[in-house]
């Protein structure tokens, strides 16, 4: 996947494209049909696959002390993206130029001068320019003007209990997540929600009491319901996922504040400092307890890692089930937007 971080990188190869515009922050089921449908469409016509997102996220752009809220931030995405089998990704830097454009301008500008965009892909809220003034009923009539064609998706809803009829949405993994449902979340995304992140030194206790462990900032990573999860790791060099147990919180033993992600790698005992590794949260075990010292956080780890064990094993939990989707997947499946 080529990667092009301003309008003014992007050269000639990259214009006359296929593209699907949106944040696509979790690339969940609902995105995956909007990208999808992009992809069928550039196969059919012969083009590119161009996905246009910008960086940082609005919401962060405009509240930039909101609380941390993203499902992917950028290194997550773009992963994500590549895996799908997009060729090319357009990352519009989110300032106050960009915050300021008129929604015609961002059609004239960008959709027609910079990229010859031959045809748009859009899910059915799509909203674009200052104040979210642009929709789709703007793209359509400008489309037909400026010679571009539109695929506006309609909405994808969820066939799950407990989500029965409802809209494939970021905020539904989110809401998901903050109640501890890994699994729920992840079936809703079509792939394991991960934090992804460089591995630091911390107070190195695990190591005292036989269990070290792995340990991650969140970063821009939503905070998930705080407590102890079946994991599965890739760290970056090696091929296959390592499982583990995991432990999210300010580990309030020990009176911290900070929000860290330890994690204890079975069968595993590696020097792995400043490694990026990829976190893949499974299934919810328990909630974050304070405990009277180390004898009892030894015992507890060694159940919760029994328990973890037994979750990882069991078959809907294999990678395999949810693995990251990609475009021949996609087409396989012959999934079609709702007429």
């Amino acid at each position: 996947m080529r990667i092009y971080r301003h309008i003014n990188e992007t050269p000639f190869d990259a214009a006359g494209s296929v593209i699907a515009l949106g944040n696509f922050d979790g690339l969940h089921r609902g995105h995956q049909v909007v990208i999808g449908e992009a992809g069928r469409l550039a196969l059919d016509m012969g083009m590119t696959l161009t996905v246009v997102v910008t960086e940082p996220h609005p919401v962060s752009f405009f509240a930039p002390n909101a609380p941390a809220f993203r499902l992917t931030p950028f290194r997550e995405r773009v992963q994500l993206l590549e895996q799908f089998g997009v060729d090319q990704l357009l990352i519009l830097p989110f300032d106050a130029e960009l915050a300021a454009m008129s929604a015609q301008d961002f059609v004239l500008d960008i959709l027609v001068a910079a990229l010859n965009a031959r045809h748009v892909c859009v899910g059915y809220d799509y909203r674009f320019g200052t104040k979210r003034g642009g929709g789709i009923d703007m793209l359509g009539w400008m489309g037909d003007m400026e010679g571009f064609g539109l695929s506006v998706i309609d909405a994808v809803t969820v066939g799950l209990e407990g989500y029965a009829g409802e809209i494939y949405s970021s905020t539904l993994v989110r809401k998901a997540l903050q109640a501890g449902q890994a699994r729920k979340a992840a079936a809703i995304l079509g792939h394991w929600w991960t934090i992804n992140g460089k591995i630091l030194r911390g107070d190195q206790r695990g190591r005292t009491i036989g269990f070290p462990t792995a340990n991650l900032e969140l970063g821009e990573s939503l905070e998930p319901r705080f407590g102890v999860y079946a994991v599965r790791v890739f760290l970056d060099g090696d091929e296959n996922p390592y499982n583990g147990v995991a432990n999210l919180g300010s580990r309030p033993t020990f009176d911290k504040r900070d929000i860290l992600l330890e994690v204890h790698l079975f069968d595993f005992d590696r020097d792995i400092y400043d490694r990026h590794a990829r976190v893949e949260f499974v299934a919810f075990l328990r909630d974050e307890q304070k405990f009277s010292g180390l004898d009892a956080i030894k015992a507890q780890i060694m159940k919760d890692a029994a328990v973890a064990k037994i979750v990882l094993d069991e078959p809907e939990n294999a990678r395999h089930r949810l693995s990251p989707p990609t475009l021949k997947q996609y087409l396989a499946l012959n999934i079609q937007p709702s007429p």
